[in-house]
Order: C-alpha cells, then structure tokens, then sequence
C-alpha cells in the first residue's frame, strides 16, 4: 500500500489539485504534507501509510485518500482492497458449469473464453479456441504475451494488450488471498521478462486500454475486435471475455471463417490443448 501511495502522490503537480506553489520544488510530485492536508489526515499519519508502518485505514480515510490522489474507480478499489476494506476471494478455481459454457457457446459470431484469476484460459467456444491458437504453451494470456517470442506479431496493439493484462493481474494480486498460481505466475514474469517488470512497477491502475484488441492472425489476417470483460456471477476468480467485430466488417467475416466446421474440430481442439 504504501508503494501504491507513493507512485500515484508522485504523478500529480501542486497544480492538478489545485494547490498554488511559490519557488522550486524539489520533490517530484505532491509532498506527504500535501496530500495529508487534502485528505484531512495529520502528516504523522499518512507517513506511517507509506512507510508501512500502518496498514489499517478505516474506510473514510481510504476514501479521502482516493479523493486526495485523484484515483479512477479501479485505483481506489485497488486501494479498498489492499486496506483490506473488500471481501475476499477464493483461492481455489470455481468450475465452468454447464450453463456457463453453453453461453460461451451462445456467440458463434464472437471469440468467448473465461479466464482464472491467474489469466489462465479455463474454456473457450469454437471461436476463441481457433482465434488463440497461434499463442504458444505458456499457459496463461500474460504469460503468453510476454514470454511468447510471435506475441508482438500477433498482438499489434501489444503495448495496450499487455498494460491491460498487467493491470487485471495487479487488480487480482489485491485480493486477500490472492489466487495460489498468480503470486508464481508474477514472480516468474518479474525474472523472465524486463517489460513486465517496467509496467508492473509502474503502479499503475486503470483499466481502460481493456476496451479493444487489434490482432494479426496468420489464418485469417488483420482482425480489429471490440474486447470486454466480464465477472462470472457467483465465481469471483473467474472472468468471461468477449472479441467481438462490428457487423458487417471486414473483421466479422475473418471471424466467421475463423471459426471451424466439424470437420475442423479435432485440429483445433489439439491447437487449443497447448494452452492448458
């Protein structure tokens, strides 16, 4: 918690929140005192936030902070969480369940998979299935957009693709506990990949470059794709994502001719066997 205060009080000028400066200034950002008069906390205290010598803020405080640091929704639930002011969530993965898949199976004209919270796909429908399969076996979407050596040709939006996945992984790291195979699948990240370990530093929390995917697949070409999320009611730690393209476009046909016939359906099911 306090290196999340700490970067988000560093991003914001005596400007952004109105406050009026007289000479140079040699803390980069806000200072402590700043932010503690805005938030309505003595200076003492939101040292000992940052210093980690205190890690309880009551709810009003972690709202005044939020307000103080001109957090978005996703920062200031980052914030709650890392309080310990949310529920928790469960460690272990909940089962896809019938009805589940069936609504996967329910977008033949869109690419609809449900992911854990450690970004390991868990089930897909005949689209999504087609659509992943050029990722290698790294197991995970993350995992696969930084360690996978084709990611960048298949990802041209990399660079949104990849802070989008950093900041769902930091969202579910603030879970108390959080998923068994995420804590190694962050720590492995951390060695193996340097991008990674500048995004994830970053402390950043947003999650609006989530909104889109652009994507080169060697089947069907350039697909431009509408991406959304969304949680599973009753499984907290899983998600279903939807790669959908406007009717119409370009992008829809290369999904529908990407999506396999019966005949098709045994290559694709191996394909798709590498990313579990």
């Amino acid at each position: 918690m306090g290196d999340f205060l700490r970067a988000q009080r560093e991003r914001l000028s005596p400007e952004d929140v109105g406050l009026r400066t007289t000479g140079s200034r040699r803390v980069h950002g806000l200072r402590r005192e700043e932010v503690a008069v805005l938030a309505g906390v003595s200076a003492d205290y939101y040292s000992r936030l940052e210093q980690g010598r205190e890690r309880t803020p009551s709810a009003q405080v972690a709202e005044a902070l939020s307000a103080a640091l001109r957090l978005g929704p996703d920062g200031r639930d980052f914030l709650f969480r890392l309080a310990q002011l949310s529920p928790s969530t469960l460690c272990a993965d909940s089962e896809v369940s019938g009805e589940l898949q069936q609504t996967l199976d329910a977008f033949p004209g869109a690419a609809a998979f449900v992911t854990n919270a450690a970004s390991r796909v868990v089930a897909t429908n005949a689209t999504a299935a087609a659509l992943l399969a050029p990722l290698s076996s790294q197991g995970t979407i993350v995992g696969a957009l930084f360690l996978d050596e084709g990611a960048r040709r298949f990802y041209v939006d990399w660079e949104n693709a990849a802070r989008a996945e950093v900041c769902s992984l930091r969202l579910a790291m603030s879970y108390s506990p959080p998923h068994p195979d995420l804590v190694a699948l962050v720590e492995q990240l951390l060695e193996a990949s340097e991008p990674f370990r500048v995004m994830w530093n970053d402390q950043n929390i947003t999650g609006a470059p989530a909104t889109s995917r652009v994507i080169e697949h060697p089947a069907v070409g350039l697909l431009r794709l509408a991406h959304q999320r969304f949680n599973v009611r009753g499984a907290p730690d899983l998600e279903m994502v939807v790669l959908s393209a406007t009717a119409g476009s370009q992008s829809a046909e290369a999904l529908r001719r990407l999506a396999p016939h019966d005949s098709l359906e045994t290559s694709i099911n191996a394909l798709f066997a590498d990313l579990q």
